[in-house]
């Protein structure tokens, strides 16, 4: 008899407890169930299961074959989800959760290509600035920046960013041009409000050292792209990604406020849930991003 047929039939009997309802389970009769656990005894030599007339009990050696058949049997049965899942079309709804900047700019502007390629796909796009918990708030991938928090988490790496600390020319005019870390001092900062971030910015200094300077100043806010307006009209200094500050520089709205300083860069990762198998509509998505993003960064968007 095939041994897999076996291992089921017995450990389905101790899930059910007892023969009938196993056979039930299985669609089976239940001589089968008894003829298929008769020979995975006479197999192994040994008795698996304790029968009265009222109830039917693993034996202290079948309860040790017990726990290592189901995992073999629970790990059967992924390996055959994934077969059907890798050859199944991708569909159902997408719940992802982006930044807010890096969503605005760069991902709802290839959503529609997405959804055109894919076509049994739906997104629920959240855009929002807070570190979400995927699996809890029912997220099936999150596309993050800088380092990653949660190692249990699957990553892949999509490209990179830059970041930079940029000036509109308009302010450097009329408050001069810092030469090294010490002059942001007398600088007026704009800054980037995170609970994660605090308000200090951490710069790499020419020699590596990290250096942290307090970000205190005239704005504060909890938005990129406001930050960048502010900057572009001239009210300070403000310390940003590539991928936002990128084509207001190549325009000459801003520039870099210390080039001298080493160049800091993030990854930018989709994230999702750990697990044998990955599902179509979140790799197919994944994919997609990462043949959307190739070749971009750190200071080319």
């Amino acid at each position: 008899m095939d041994r897999l047929t076996e291992m089921e039939a017995f450990a389905t009997v101790v899930d059910q407890g007892g023969f009938t309802d196993a056979a039930k389970k299985l669609g089976l009769s239940k001589s089968a169930i008894s003829k298929h656990v008769a020979s995975l005894e006479a197999r192994l030599g040994a008795r698996l299961l304790n029968r009265t007339t009222r109830r039917v009990s693993p034996t202290e050696i079948g309860l040790a074959y017990y726990d290592r058949a189901r995992r073999v049997l629970n790990d059967a049965g992924e390996a055959d989800a994934l077969v059907t899942s890798m050859q199944s079309a991708p569909s159902g709804l997408l719940r992802i959760s982006v930044a807010t900047d890096f969503g605005v700019n760069h991902l709802s502007p290839i959503l529609g290509d997405f959804l055109h390629e894919f076509p049994d796909i739906s997104v629920n796009m959240v855009l929002n600035n807070r570190y979400v918990e995927l699996i809890s708030e029912g997220f099936d991938m999150a596309v993050r920046i800088g380092d990653l928090q949660d190692s249990s988490l699957r990553a892949r790496k999509l490209a990179e960013t830059a970041k930079r600390m940029v000036g509109a020319p308009s302010y450097f005019q009329r408050h001069g041009r810092p030469t090294r870390i010490d002059d942001l001092n007398d600088h007026k900062l704009l800054h980037y409000a995170s609970p994660a971030s605090g308000s200090a910015w951490r710069i790499t200094a020419p020699s590596g050292e990290k250096r942290q300077v307090r970000t205190a100043g005239c704005l504060s806010v909890n938005d990129g792209q406001s930050l960048l307006n502010a900057c572009v009209a001239g009210l300070g200094i403000a310390y940003l990604p590539a991928f936002l500050y990128a084509p207001a520089m190549a325009e000459g709205r801003v520039v870099d406020a210390i080039p001298e300083l080493p160049l800091e860069t993030q990854g930018i990762y989709a994230v999702y849930p750990p697990g044998r198998f990955t599902q179509p509509k979140v790799r197919a998505f994944i994919d997609f991003l990462a043949h959307a993003f190739a070749g971009k960064g750190p200071k080319d968007w």
